[in-house]
């Protein structure tokens, strides 16, 4: 083999040598084995609609306690919320921006929220969406609530316990199905406790209005109301009972911070497990699109602690009904029940179904007011 023959084989081999060498620290060809799916998975979006300012100290902070709850124990998922949205049509539009900004499951969080809801799920197939308070599903719609009315019961226990004047003011939002069947069950408890006892109804016709709701307890208590219970939003209506040297019921939250010499107890709620149940569902495509309506064996209901104001003699009166409700053998709406004129409207012995309290229209002996038309 000549001199020429012999360097030109030993150039071949040192570039192939070379070639080697250079493609152990080469990038990973597209065709290589994919890094593991968690490392560029997305976070799942949940989006919330709240009819008044997470600050509310009320129904939205509520909510917002839950989102955050959700959040804590889902690290998975990434939430927006949308506050003080006017129940109607801006709802749909705010609605609507959410579902094209990718969100996979949506929380409209207001009875005013329904219709809307229900008109952008239509165009929205592949978004779950979950309406609070509401009747009305679709495919990818449901619907979910508690039912407060047994923790009112409890609340009324309380109230008819420590009146002396026998007049209650309730505070009430909108004449709807909801709120009715609140001041009725709230009025059970009263009379349960004390026949004598009436429960003077205002309504204001806002969710949130801190001046509306005070000024409308201050006239109840000027009509000779010693304590003050509400279905609002803001503790304005605690803060007027307690200017007043009286007593109030909170509601959503433990309003107790914010009139500590007033409030007796609140009607509270615990939206967080539900919220990581139902994302869960989702997750696991388990969900369906129930109407979720649940007890207080559920723990979505409850009553907050009680003020040092409450005698142990009502503290157990409240125990030993809320007892029967936990057991599920008897409930509020348990006949006999009559109606402001007197008449039966539930015999004795008999409980209303879900359908007559979801479409509750009347009141309960012992109200003093009128629902409007």
């Amino acid at each position: 083999m000549n001199l020429k023959r012999r360097s030109a084989i030993l150039v071949a081999l040192l570039v192939s040598l070379l070639l080697v060498i250079s493609g152990c620290g080469a990038k990973t060809p597209a065709t290589s084995t994919p890094a593991p799916a968690d490392a560029a998975k997305e976070k799942l979006k949940v989006a919330f609609v709240y009819v008044g300012p997470v600050g509310d100290a009320g129904w939205s902070f509520a909510h917002d306690q839950g989102r955050k709850y959700l959040v804590e124990k889902l690290p998975q998922v990434e939430t927006t919320i949308m506050e003080s949205v006017p129940e109607g049509a801006d709802s749909e539009r705010v609605i609507t921006q959410l579902a094209e900004k990718g969100n996979k499951i949506i929380f409209t969080t207001s009875f005013g929220y329904m219709d809307p809801t229900i008109n952008v799920a239509k165009k929205y197939p592949d978004v779950t969406f979950m309406h609070n308070s509401g009747y009305k599903t679709a495919d990818n719609v449901g619907t979910y609530f508690g039912r407060i009315y047994q923790a009112r019961y409890l609340t009324g226990i309380t109230a008819g316990k420590t009146t002396k004047s026998n007049t209650i003011g309730y505070v009430a939002a909108m004449p709807i199905p909801e709120v009715i069947r609140g001041i009725n069950a709230f009025t059970q408890g009263v009379r349960s406790v004390n026949p004598a006892a009436k429960v003077k109804v205002v309504w204001t016709n806002t969710w949130y209005d801190p001046a509306k709701e005070k000024d409308a307890a201050k006239s109840l208590l000027t009509a000779g109301a010693d304590v003050i219970a509400q279905h609002q939003d803001t503790p304005g209506p605690m803060q007027a009972a307690e200017e007043a040297g009286k007593y109030g019921i909170g509601y959503n939250m433990d309003m107790s911070k914010m009139a500590p010499k007033a409030v007796l107890t609140s009607a509270v709620w615990n939206w967080g497990p539900y919220y990581v149940k139902t994302v869960e569902s989702v997750i696991n495509k388990t969900w369906k699109n129930d109407q979720y309506w649940g007890p207080m064996s559920d723990g979505i209901v409850d009553i907050a602690p009680f003020g040092p104001m409450v005698t142990d003699d009502t503290k157990k009166l409240v125990a030993d009904a809320k007892d029967k409700i936990l057991s599920k053998k008897w409930d509020v709406f348990t006949g006999p029940i009559k109606d402001q004129t007197g008449a039966v409207k539930v015999p004795e012995g008999q409980v209303m179904s879900d359908k007559d309290m979801l479409s509750f229209d009347w009141f309960v002996e012992g109200v003093d007011g009128t629902i409007p038309k």
